[in-house]
């Protein structure tokens, strides 16, 4: 399975199982973040960060210390790591979310980390408690390093796009309820709350999100209601129009069951060029979105010095 393309396959149906099983490793380790964090503007104190060995909480505070939780997706272990220098470790191999969560509280113990989080995982339809879910177990390393590539070239990507827009945005950041790597723009102007339901997180969850009028980027693995690795962008509240877009970028389409546009990920990594093909999906998509929304561009966009 070894493959030195930066850009690796990442068929969903060959690790599905992991997929599914780490989705819900990543969310013990972001509710630990979360509730030790205070709440920063549209949940930005929740999200995981790419590094170059995984996923990681950064800094969270414990009193006076700080603590960092750390998947390792090069030699497959959990790594908390303590401000004072205490250290604990967890090998990732199989073994049930419940284990995960098992192991995973006794270690923050053993290091005087005193944690509770809700064990119910969010915006996944007919959950089962982490610590009573023994039917997700799956944890293959090798298409697990896969995944994580592709989120490493994935997250230097989107921070270029990032790098353009002056007004406010998010760094790129992981969100582990949906499982995706994501950056937003914010054209500076409110938005009414969402209207449905997510799986297991309350109104007012999804109204802090979305408290502000975006165009939204970001990579799913294979989950996200299309089946496959892609990149995607959505408009809200969605402008008029914004789904007839005709786009430069020859494999994209607008998905009207998702209200979102899809680049294919294997279209990008079997590209001569997959950054220059990403960024122009990235940027065409966003310019729809801010001209048909009457965005203050002049204000809100800088051209990148090159090099």
């Amino acid at each position: 399975m070894p493959t030195n393309s930066p850009w690796p396959p990442l068929p969903f149906a060959e690790w599905s199982e992991t997929c599914e099983t780490l989705h819900r490793w990543t969310q013990i380790v972001g509710k630990i973040r979360m509730v030790r964090t205070p709440l920063v503007n549209h949940w930005w104190n929740v999200t995981l960060l790419v590094t170059s060995r995984g996923l990681t909480t950064s800094p969270v505070p414990d009193g006076t210390r700080t603590f960092s939780i750390d998947f390792d997706f090069i030699d497959h272990r959990l790594v908390i790591a303590t401000s004072d220098g205490a250290m604990e470790q967890l090998a990732l191999a199989p073994m049930s979310v419940a284990e995960f969560h098992a192991q995973v509280m006794a270690r923050l113990e053993r290091l005087s980390i005193h944690v509770h989080i809700w064990t119910t995982p969010n915006e996944i339809e007919n959950a089962v408690a982490f610590d009573q879910d023994r039917t997700h177990a799956s944890y293959d390393a090798p298409w697990v390093h896969r995944f994580w590539q592709a989120l490493l070239q994935s997250d230097r990507v989107l921070k270029q796009f990032r790098a353009s827009f002056i007004g406010k945005v998010s760094p790129v950041h992981f969100f582990w309820g949906s499982f995706d790597l994501a950056v937003t723009r914010f054209s500076g102007r409110t938005a009414p709350p969402p209207g449905g339901t997510t799986p297991n997180v309350a109104g007012w969850v999804m109204a802090e999100a979305y408290s502000h009028e975006v165009s939204s980027c970001g990579f799913w693995p294979g989950n996200g209601g299309y089946g496959r690795a892609a990149f995607y962008v959505y408009a809200y509240p969605e402008p008029p129009r914004y789904g007839d877009t005709r786009l430069h970028t020859p494999e994209a389409f607008y998905d009207k069951g998702l209200g979102q546009f899809i680049l294919p990920y294997d279209a990008v990594r079997q590209s001569p060029d997959p950054d220059a093909l990403l960024l122009g999906f990235l940027q065409e998509t966003y310019e729809a979105a801010a001209t048909l929304a009457h965005w203050d561009r002049k204000a809100l966009e800088r051209a990148v010095p090159q090099g």
